[in-house]
């Protein structure tokens, strides 16, 4: 869809559903990734100077044209990425309440961090300005859909919805996991556009199954600042094509995270199969394919480590095989459940076989030494695989947490008992992730005023932004003071 019109083209590419009938889908190349481009750069001086309220009602417009198409999108969603009904209800929910989340913030106007220095015209040895800073949108953004949810992180997801509150153009690179729930949403921008009477170029969406949809996108001069979540090797590579480029950009990826939880000897010992059977939940939920999927759970090791082991096993063993998004991703965890059985000194405490598209989780234990030894360890396995550490006390816990790389999250299950230990530790992590939880799980992101989803790399690209959240808006804006400017002519928001 580029700029309000749907453009079919000689090469296809065909869906490939967990369950159901197949479909056919237009594959985008150089010239419509152009087209989309220039209709966004065109669409930007009258979007970009849209008044707050204006923006506002079209957002909720959106949110208004997703739910009237509620029934359709959760029908072909679960057809094509396996995730139940109830799933994508509450995601479609989540969708339409990020809209309106931005819809609040931007009326409040408290983004724009608006600052005033007066002029002092008889202030010796010289008289100073009047100078006025606002924020003012970037221009353009590219935003990837993600592959584990196909309405929340998709097409009018948390990047759309925070860049059109923030007045910068929309093209959207739907992912092939889910093209045909991709289509169905951007119908409903497109029909909000129509309904606010905006340039038709503030939303476009362009499809393909492969890399160079993505590649031209990034590497179009009109493309001012992306937005991605997937995996890691995916966003390092559109990230070096940012930073390659004669007028390098800003991408926002949010690339993964291996979540890890750190279980103090109070807590352990108090309700340790209690944590063993809630992270148990957590690690397989949607058959782990979260980015806040805690793979990781590193404990005292002794009786009460021991105590935990055995109820994760008899809770994970109890989980069946789920059906995973794609079979690409399906064959990426079998490998990297592979790459972990293979490492010396990690014993298997939960192994089953699973069939071609379905996943069954995965519990492996190791030392910390070993852990130490072995590097790949550290690295995600996206799925339902959890790994627990033994380290030998609190002093090769923070080792550890110290030798992390950047992370989403990073928990901690403290007792009272346990709180000067947790002291010394807290500062540590921190510094390796975004939002930091205490006797809690990592999966469900809460959408609020509050909420950071982001982290130092590889968590993220940026460690000062986050992709969930209101202040994720400030990712398609740019700081702009205006000095002596007449006030007929500054921006409607300086």
């Amino acid at each position: 869809m580029i700029a309000g019109t749907w453009v079919s083209t000689k090469v296809k590419f065909t869906s490939s559903p967990a369950d159901g009938e197949t479909f056919e889908f237009s594959v985008g190349d150089r010239s419509h990734v152009n087209a989309a481009c220039e209709a966004a750069e065109a669409a930007f001086p009258s979007y970009g100077k849209l008044s707050r309220d204006d923006r506002a009602n079209f957002l909720e417009r959106i949110a208004a044209e997703i739910e009237k198409r509620g029934t359709e999108i959760v029908e072909i969603g679960a057809s094509e990425t396996g995730l139940t009904k109830a799933r994508l209800e509450g995601e479609r929910a989540r969708t339409t309440g990020q809209l309106m989340l931005f819809v609040e913030h931007i009326r409040k106007g408290d983004y724009l961090d608006r600052r005033i220095d007066g002029a002092l015209p008889t202030r010796t040895p010289l008289p100073r300005p009047e100078i006025r800073m606002g924020q003012r949108p970037v221009g353009p953004v590219a935003v990837f859909g993600a592959s584990n949810f196909p309405l929340a992180f998709s097409t009018a997801g948390g990047d759309t919805a925070s860049a059109l509150a923030a007045g910068c153009p929309v093209v959207v690179r739907g992912h092939p996991a889910h093209p045909g729930t991709g289509e169905i949403v951007a119908r409903a921008v497109d029909q909000a556009v129509r309904a606010s009477s905006i340039h038709p170029g503030a939303f476009s969406f362009v499809q393909g199954n492969d890399f160079s949809v993505g590649e031209a996108l990034v590497e179009h001069p009109n493309i001012k600042a992306v937005g991605f979540t997937g995996s890691l090797s995916g966003g390092r590579a559109l990230f070096n094509l940012c930073a390659q480029r004669p007028e390098p950009i800003p991408f926002f990826g949010e690339m993964g995270s291996i979540n890890p939880m750190f279980l103090l000897p109070g807590a352990l010992a108090v309700r340790g199969s209690a944590i063993a059977t809630g992270w148990s939940a957590s690690l397989t939920m949607g058959a782990g394919q979260f980015c806040t999927n805690p793979g990781l759970a590193v404990v005292v090791d002794g009786p009460d480590a021991q105590a935990f082991v055995n109820a994760a096993r008899e809770a994970v063993a109890k989980v069946g095989p789920q059906t995973m998004l794609t079979d690409g991703i399906a064959n990426a965890y079998r490998r990297g459940r592979e790459r972990i059985s293979s490492v010396t000194g990690v014993s298997c405490a939960v192994d089953v076989v699973d069939g071609p598209r379905k996943a069954s989780p995965s519990l492996f234990e190791v030392t910390g030494k070993d852990w130490f030894a072995q590097p790949v360890l550290a690295e995600e396995v996206f799925g339902p695989l959890g790994l627990i550490v033994r380290v030998a006390d609190l002093e090769e816990m923070k080792k550890l947490a110290a030798a992390l790389e950047g992370q989403l999250t990073c928990t901690i299950h403290v007792d009272p008992s346990d709180y000067e230990a947790a002291k010394e530790l807290l500062p540590i992590l921190e510094r390796k992730a975004g939002r930091v939880l205490a006797n809690g799980f990592p999966t469900g992101v809460e959408v609020g005023e509050a909420q950071v989803h982001g982290g130092p790399y590889p968590a993220s690209t940026n460690f000062g932004a986050t992709s969930v959240g209101t202040l994720s808006i400030r990712r398609w804006l740019r700081p702009v003071a205006y000095q002596n400017l007449p006030k007929e002519l500054l921006p409607i928001d300086v």
